[in-house]
């Protein structure tokens, strides 16, 4: 069973993702996404927690970058938070950790990136860690 929970504050979006997200469930996240991003909402960093992701297969990673994408045309920063080791491990094999900012937990990527509304999300920040140099 897959579930997207959306927390919002002034300055932030976190979209906490839970169970397997693969070609059946990630609709719910596109849903969770679009409805984000269709209210307006000037928050600049986007987080997505994946601290309780159970699987993820490529139609979740293109999820990922479709939302990475999108948001980077928005001037709007995508961080990926609390990957686990099977997900760290892809994103070091695909070059992805060069795209996303990946922090080890949630918290981490809001307080990192608490002044970023309106700056560009494009590639990886320099006080974010890459796939390889965090226990997750």
């Amino acid at each position: 069973m897959f579930a997207v929970d959306v927390r919002r504050d002034t300055q932030a979006v976190v979209f906490a993702l839970r169970g397997d997200l693969d070609f059946h469930s990630v609709v719910q996240l596109y849903e969770a996404e679009a409805t984000e991003l269709a209210a307006g909402r000037e928050a600049g960093t986007v987080v997505v927690d994946c601290s309780h992701l159970t699987y993820c297969d490529s139609t979740g990673i293109s999820a990922l970058v479709k939302l990475h994408h999108q948001l980077a045309a928005q001037g709007r920063v995508l961080c990926v938070a609390g990957v686990p080791a099977f997900f760290d491990r892809l994103f070091v094999l695909t070059g992805l950790n060069q795209v996303f900012c990946l922090h080890t937990d949630t918290e981490e990527a809001l307080n990192t990136h608490r002044g970023a509304l309106g700056t560009a999300g494009a590639g990886a920040d320099p006080g974010a860690r890459t796939g390889g140099e965090h226990d997750v």
